[in-house]
């Protein structure tokens, strides 16, 4: 088996850190956490508790970090095939599998002992269901089987607003489940796109992304028809639900035309991979914008700014029709 009996390639001490911080791929993790946060913005009403915020950014952190640590142990039989991924550190032979499984567990343990402790038991819970089922549903049963992996694999990732909405609330209610859904509708045109990039690596391992299966034109589709739900859907955060307000909707109106527009593109040039990264690129911009709309939106202080500019409007039209 790959990566278990390859000798340390470690000089020092400062290596041996940064290959296991590499084993947490942490480039993902940022994306995770601001759609945890924004989850929790919108659940206090813009007034979070400093403390439950460091407490779940950190437990999510840590849940994620062994999710992808377990995700190099499993997959590092085509990751030592692939160029791409050859020198992550178990392929390479930096990081032993037996000792990266020992710090999987350490940290999904230490993830799910501090929310459980410090902010509730279901956030804890649902921290850990996202572990279980990135590794579980997609990295073995539909990653290397199915050209649907990244679409049903993709709730894993939407896990992260669950977490931060059940660490303030304590239960789950529409809105999360909602923040969830945009998050798994985003995951399909965000990851194909990236998929459009690099199906000769997935081809050369027996990966069935869908470029590889269907093709660039079959996949290009896919990317548009769930650009064409994604973008409402962040609408619904406005209206009926009324989680956020005119300020998130302006935002989310402006970042989805964009979306849509360079999906379009590339639906219209499909074997570009120029609009293909270019979208997949922005793909991350909008996911971090969004939130932070989401964030902007509940502040109090933004709310009185949307207040007093309505009244003003409100005057300014009463004026004009008693003018008229």
């Amino acid at each position: 088996m790959i990566g278990t009996s390859v000798s340390r390639q470690h000089e020092n001490f400062l290596q041996v850190i940064q290959s296991y911080y590499q084993l947490t791929k942490p480039r993902i993790i940022p994306l995770l956490l601001i759609t945890t946060a924004a989850a929790m913005w919108i659940a206090s009403h813009g007034q979070v508790d400093p403390l439950l915020l460091l407490v779940t950014l950190v437990g999510g952190t840590l849940a994620a970090a062994a999710a992808q640590t377990l995700n190099c142990i499993y997959d590092r039989d085509i990751d030592y095939d692939m160029l791409r991924t050859r020198n992550r550190p178990i392929p390479s032979g930096k990081v032993q599998s037996r000792d990266a499984l020992v710090f999987a567990i350490a940290l999904a343990v230490l993830s799910f002992t501090l929310l459980a402790v410090f902010a509730n038991l279901l956030s804890a819970l649902l921290a850990i269901s996202g572990l279980v089922f990135y590794l579980g549903i997609y990295t073995h049963l539909l990653k290397r089987h199915t050209t649907q992996n990244i679409v049903i694999g993709g709730a894993a990732g939407s896990i992260p607003p669950l977490v931060g909405w059940a660490a303030v609330t304590g239960d789950l209610s529409w809105t999360p489940w909602l923040l969830f859904t945009i998050i798994f509708l985003w995951t399909p045109p965000h990851f194909w796109a990236l998929a459009l990039m690099i199906k000769d690596d997935y081809a050369q391992v027996g990966i069935p992304m869908l470029p590889v299966v269907a093709g660039e034109e079959s996949t290009t589709r896919q990317i548009w028809y769930y650009t064409l739900l994604v973008v409402p859907m962040s609408l619904l955060l406005v209206y009926p639900l009324g989680a956020s307000g005119v300020v998130y909707g302006t935002i989310a109106l402006v970042l989805g035309s964009l979306f849509l527009k360079k999906a379009w593109l590339l639906l219209c040039n499909p074997t570009n991979n120029q609009l293909a990264r270019s979208l997949f690129k922005y793909s991350i911009l909008y996911m971090m914008l969004l939130c932070t709309g989401m964030v902007v939106d509940s502040l109090p202080m933004t709310q009185q700014i949307v207040a007093v500019v309505m009244e003003s409007c409100q005057t300014l039209a009463s004026a004009i029709l008693v003018g008229s």
